[in-house]
Formats: structure tokens, C-alpha cells, sequence
């Protein structure tokens, strides 16, 4: 067996709980789907267009070599059902008009906001915004480490983004197991260099609980120098003292509400 085939199917893998929900989705024997994982076996023609539909990839990019499936993978290239969805479920009109002005937004973010399910810590993740015949897509990916896991799990979000009257509404969903539909508002800038950019994100809490919450977020904008593997291997929870943080954006993304006010509002740069 190709060792770039099981190291690519592993990958593929480590997006969902476990090899046995992965199992259970493909309705496939977990001792056989063990075989492909160890390179004892080969799957079969339909088998393998089980696998590729599933995950959505062709069966050409299983064999890749690993480092550059995982570069696919974790820049959205991949072909995948979820991506080739991603700017159609919206009016094609409203697609079009809201990408008026979006071109200078166009590249890779770091978001921050206050975890919703790891209270006292931020969370990074990385978003890249691109331009497609169908309107502004964009990917979220999450990378989180768990205490007990040998390797980082990652959560990724496919949504459309529209400007409308002066402001960036992104809407997206969790890609890899359905569980989520995020909202998140942006002011945009006015400055000649896009750097940060500041909102709102509503979203649920990634645990049993699965609160839905509402926090401020802000977008910062990464150099094109920066790798896309450096950026993510930055993402994940961070602790209010790291020192990656300054003092403006741990005030950008503090979900404090001001004495009389109803409403939980955004805070525009400036504004702390």
C-alpha cells in the first residue's frame, strides 16, 4: 500500500471523533477500514468511491504525497462537496452585489474571540477569504489540542461573504460533521492597510452543553510571508496572558456590557 495513502486517509480521519463514527458514516466494517489504515489492504473499486465521495476528495488526491495533501486540505482546495456548496445556497443576486468592494479583504485572517466552551481563554483560528465565480468564500479552520489526544483535531467552516451598506456578514457551516451554522458581523476599515478588523460572532459552545453565545471578535489580517502550515500551527487556546496578546486586542474582544444598555453591542475600533 502507497504509505502516502494511509498517512492521507489518517489525516482525513482526524477531522471526526473517532475511526469508529467514521465507520459507522460509511456503514463499513471497522476491521476491514483497520486494514486500510494499516496499508495491509487496498480498497476495492467501490470501496474506494465510498471513501471519496465521503470525504469528498478524488481518488488521484489520496495518493498525493503528504505534505501536499495536507497543504489541500487545510487551504480548502479540495474539491469536496461542502466547498462546491459553499457560495450557492445564497441568492445569486445578493452574491453578486455583496462582493462590490470586497477585493481588499480578499487573503488569511487570525480570529480571536473568547472561547465558548473553554471559559478564561481566547481562541485563534485561522480564515482565508477568496474570491470564486460564485461569489466570496471563505474557510475557518479550529485547531484544538486536547489533554488526552497524541495529535491536534480540526474544525472546518465553509461560508459565502457579502458587504452590504458597510458591513461584512460572513455566514458559514461546520463542514466536517454538520453540527453548526456560525454568523459573525464585521465592521470594515476605512484605512488604506486592512490590519484588524472588529465584530460580532454568534455561535454554540463546542461541548455537551452547546449554548448558543454571542461574543465580540477581531480579525487579524496575517502577512502573505506567513506559511499557511506556520499560521495554523499558531491556532488554537490561548491562555489571557500569552504574551502573542496586547492590550488592545485582549479590549477588542472583552464581552463586557456598559450600565443601562440593553443590547450586546459590537465595539468599533476606537471604542476601547
Amino acid at each position: 500500500m502507497n504509505d502516502d495513502f494511509v498517512a492521507n486517509l489518517r489525516l482525513l480521519c482526524s477531522y471526526y471523533p473517532s475511526i469508529a463514527e467514521v465507520c459507522r458514516r460509511l456503514e463499513i466494517n471497522r476491521a476491514q477500514f483497520n486494514r486500510y489504515l494499516k496499508g495491509r489492504y487496498r480498497p476495492r473499486h467501490a470501496a474506494m468511491q465510498r471513501l471519496c465521495a465521503f470525504f469528498g476528495v478524488e481518488e488521484h488526491e489520496l495518493y498525493l504525497p503528504h505534505e501536499n495533501f495536507v497543504t489541500l486540505v487545510q487551504a480548502g482546495r479540495i474539491p469536496n462537496e461542502s466547498s462546491r456548496r459553499a457560495g450557492v445556497s445564497w441568492p445569486d443576486e445578493l452574491l453578486y452585489r455583496g462582493r462590490e468592494g470586497m477585493s481588499r479583504y480578499l487573503g488569511r485572517y487570525f480570529e480571536y474571540y473568547h472561547s465558548m466552551s473553554q471559559p478564561g481563554h481566547l481562541i485563534r483560528t485561522l480564515v482565508c477569504l477568496e474570491e470564486r465565480d460564485s461569489g466570496i468564500v471563505y474557510q475557518r479552520t479550529e485547531r484544538m489540542q486536547g489533554t488526552t489526544q497524541a495529535r491536534p483535531c480540526h474544525n472546518l467552516y465553509m461560508g459565502v461573504a457579502v458587504k452590504l451598506a458597510d458591513r461584512i456578514f460572513l455566514t458559514d457551516h461546520e463542514a466536517l460533521n454538520g453540527y453548526e451554522v456560525t454568523h459573525t458581523i464585521l465592521f470594515p476599515t476605512f484605512q488604506s492597510q486592512v490590519t484588524r478588523l472588529t465584530g460580532l460572532r454568534l455561535g454554540v459552545a463546542d461541548n455537551s452543553e452547546r449554548m448558543p453565545c454571542c461574543v465580540r471578535v477581531l480579525f487579524e489580517r496575517l502577512d502573505e510571508q506567513v506559511g499557511l502550515r506556520q499560521a495554523l500551527s499558531q491556532c488554537g487556546l490561548l491562555s489571557l496572558d500569552d504574551p502573542s496578546l496586547d492590550a488592545e486586542l485582549i479590549a477588542a474582544v472583552h464581552n463586557d456590557v456598559a450600565p443601562g444598555e440593553q443590547h450586546f453591542r459590537a465595539r468599533h475600533q476606537g471604542e476601547f
